[in-house]
């Protein structure tokens, strides 16, 4: 606990550069990395069979240090593999945050102001897909009035305002996990102290996208 109240009062009083300990972050733009994800998608689309990876090599150039150059928010859906689906990257490229819905949580907050303020990445993309699990039970809630054991009806709630805003639209789930996937971008600066100074100083940028589980394409929205 003393260590964990140490780190919180560095991430408090530092700035932003200088937390990037044990290395330097990225080179890479907010516009660069955007464009390296573009063209790995791109890449995993038209071309899959050279998505390959020497990961032992990766492995060991990383070991030390990490200095990712994107920050994804993820559904933690299977069929949805950030590190695949944009392009066959590898160890120490992205920095990934995965939840049901790719929601943003205190966890999942705290990971991606660390991936920001402490690693330098100049990225964070929230990246919702089709045929969402989460969101339909959320769209479920809300059309026809359905409850879901557990957590799940709790974790869910952060999607309801979304499907009540797409509600009746013709693709309901679909347009509703677009819509989630931009609301949470847009709050995240509205969040964070941390990310919302970033934002202003023009050393990250946010934004969403929805990725398509047949077609592979991820759209930004």
């Amino acid at each position: 606990m003393g260590a964990g109240a140490l780190a919180g009062a560095v991430l408090a009083a530092a700035a932003p550069a200088a937390l990037a300990a044990e290395g330097a972050p990225t080179s890479l733009s907010s516009d660069d990395a955007l464009a390296q994800l573009k063209a790995g998608n791109a890449r995993y689309v038209s071309h899959p069979d050279i998505c390959a990876l020497d990961i032992a090599q990766q492995r060991e150039s990383v070991a030390a240090h990490q200095a990712p150059w994107a920050t994804i928010i993820a559904c933690a859906d299977s069929r949805v593999p950030p590190e695949l689906i944009f392009g066959g990257h590898g160890v120490g490229e992205l920095f990934v945050a995965r939840n049901a819905g790719n929601l943003v949580d205190t966890a999942t907050l705290g990971t991606v102001e660390y991936g920001a303020a402490v690693l330098g990445s100049p990225l964070i993309v929230v990246l919702a897909h089709t045929a969402c699990g989460a969101v339909k039970a959320a769209c479920d809630v809300v059309a026809k009035n359905a409850t879901y054991p557990g957590a799940i009806g709790t974790m869910i709630e952060p999607i309801l305002p979304a499907a009540l805003a797409a509600r009746g639209a013709d693709d309901y789930v679909n347009a509703t996990a677009k819509l989630s996937a931009q609301r949470t971008a847009a709050r995240l600066p509205a969040s964070s102290t941390l990310i919302s100074g970033l934002v202003n100083d023009g050393k990250l940028k946010i934004v969403a996208a929805i990725y398509d589980l047949k077609s592979g394409v991820v759209t930004y929205l």
